[in-house]
């Protein structure tokens, strides 16, 4: 298991801000948690480190942090 936080640097919607919005966990499976950290807070599970990418990386605006 890893864990991982998202660090957007601009955030296109204005929803979830700047900086560390998201705690994540790459589980040995390959599935991955992430758990909103903004005022809307949510948790949901992807298949994969490269969906979460894919989804919200919004073309490199917002980066994967490796914890582990």
């Amino acid at each position: 298991m890893k864990r991982f936080v998202l660090e957007r640097r601009q955030d296109e919607t204005g929803v979830s801000g700047t900086g560390f919005v998201a705690e994540g966990v790459l589980f040995d499976n390959g599935k991955c948690a992430l758990a909103w950290l903004s005022r809307y807070r949510s948790v949901t599970v992807f298949d994969n480190i490269d969906e979460v990418e894919k989804i919200h990386g919004h073309d490199g605006k917002t980066v994967v942090r490796w914890i582990d």
